[in-house]
């Protein structure tokens, strides 16, 4: 049994954000029903197309396990089938502009009117207040949130990451909050809003840096590198470019073969506790007890110096012969891995971090699997809807229409044209 076998998502979800929530769910088993608008569907099915005629990867790799439903809501016929659907699903998830449901006359209070039970979960762009009607994108939400602010080196602009924090960050939240809802309901036997904007998401992962902003209050950042450099902090925290947030000196550093591999690079910790292992490694002993060098405080004046002679080290060395020599001896560094080492990695695959999916249109293709393990819900990854295409399966099984009904919906124009030929 997986872990959310029994529970039906109606998914109103489009881009990235929300469709990250509601693939998780289905990786634990939920029944997704995707709705889409008929001859069109989701935005990012034609977006960024590299195989003419298929989905794109964008559509792809953000809709595994969904079934597919063609469905206008603003047809009546297609508002009966919508009623239809509230009634029998647990959840409701949209990430429409704001107001988007209540102008199709599913506020609210009509959703709960029609199912008391139901979950509806919203990603929005901003939380109440003076900018909550407005659009927001990744990048938005990462500039808006706080970390593009933190991001880069000190001397340079503010710096998105490649990292979506702002829309696949809030997925994962929603899906957090869903879940929630869900288990408060077996108790309260009522629904209720989960609502998780994209702002407060990219906050809550820049944690780290409004800790930072608190401790300016007391003194200068002492891990930082401009501490050691004696550049004065100003009233924010600052960009630290590669600088360990946890608090020990770390920084990226190049690997042999780093002037024609963009990726030849190690990031390097100095931990206190393994310094003296470090001086060996770098064949410079003397630093394990030389003044200025013995203890952590008496070294962030000398970093750039530190580093420096660590890079010499591990410019003779591949990136994965520092892990080599290091991992051994409890020295904390890792590969900058490219994305293509990460699609080949053999230990990711093995554990379903990475998978091959067969696709009817596109043939077979590379996605992320499940990044959360269950030892009790192994998930299977299974390929991403055509538009539709679960049209007459979802209108039969799920709502129960059949004969004359049946034909009567597709008939309607509410289902898409399609449906036509594949009900008959």
């Amino acid at each position: 049994m997986k872990a959310l076998e029994g529970v039906k998502i109606l998914d109103f979800t489009h881009v990235q954000s929300g469709p990250t929530c509601t693939q998780l769910l289905a990786w634990f088993g939920a029944d997704v029903i995707k709705v889409e608008q008929p001859g069109v569907g989701d935005a990012t099915r034609k977006q960024l197309v590299d195989v003419p005629g298929a989905d794109s990867l964008y559509f792809t790799m953000l809709n595994h396990n969904k079934r597919s439903i063609e469905l206008n809501a603003k047809n009546e016929t297609g508002k009966a089938v919508l009623t239809r659907l509230i009634e029998e699903c647990d959840v409701l998830v949209e990430n429409f502009a704001p107001g988007a449901l209540d102008r199709m006359g599913f506020s609210w209070d009509r959703i709960q009117e029609i199912n008391p039970r139901i979950i509806m979960a919203s990603v929005k762009g901003f939380g109440p207040g003076k900018y909550e009607d407005c659009k927001v994108y990744e990048n938005v939400a990462q500039c808006a949130g706080g970390a593009a602010s933190t991001t880069g080196f000190l001397d340079g602009p503010p710096l998105v990451t490649g990292a979506q924090i702002g829309d696949s960050g809030t997925g994962l939240h929603l899906a957090l909050g869903i879940v929630t809802a869900l288990f408060q309901r077996e108790k309260s036997g009522r629904g209720q809003k989960v609502l998780a904007p994209m702002q407060d998401g990219v906050i809550n992962l820049c944690r780290v840096k409004l800790r930072d902003q608190q401790r300016l209050a007391t003194g200068p950042l002492k891990e930082y590198s401009q501490f050691g450099e004696g550049i004065p902090f100003g009233d924010a925290t600052p960009r630290a470019g590669n600088d360990s947030g946890g608090g020990q000196p770390g920084r990226i550093l190049k690997c042999k073969g780093w002037e024609t591999d963009p990726n030849a690079y190690t990031y390097f910790i100095i931990q206190a506790a393994v310094w003296e292992k470090v001086c060996d490694v770098i064949d410079e002993p003397e630093w394990k007890t030389a003044p200025g060098f013995a203890k952590p405080a008496d070294r962030l004046d000398k970093l750039n110096q530190i580093f420096s002679r660590i890079e010499e080290w591990t410019m003779t060395k591949t990136k994965f012969e520092v892990m080599d020599t290091c991992n051994p001896l409890d020295i904390p560094v890792g590969p900058i891995l490219s994305t293509k080492e990460i699609m080949e990695d053999e230990g990711l695959r093995a554990t379903g971090t990475i998978v091959d999916v067969d696709h009817p249109e596109r043939g077979r293709y590379v996605s992320v699997g499940c990044p959360i393990k269950l030892s009790d819900s192994p998930v299977e990854v299974v390929r991403s809807p055509l538009l539709g295409e679960h049209t007459v399966e979802i209108l039969q099984q799920v709502l129960g229409y059949e004969g004359d009904e049946l034909e009567k919906v597709i008939s309607s124009g509410a289902v898409g044209e399609a449906r036509k030929v594949a009900a008959e």
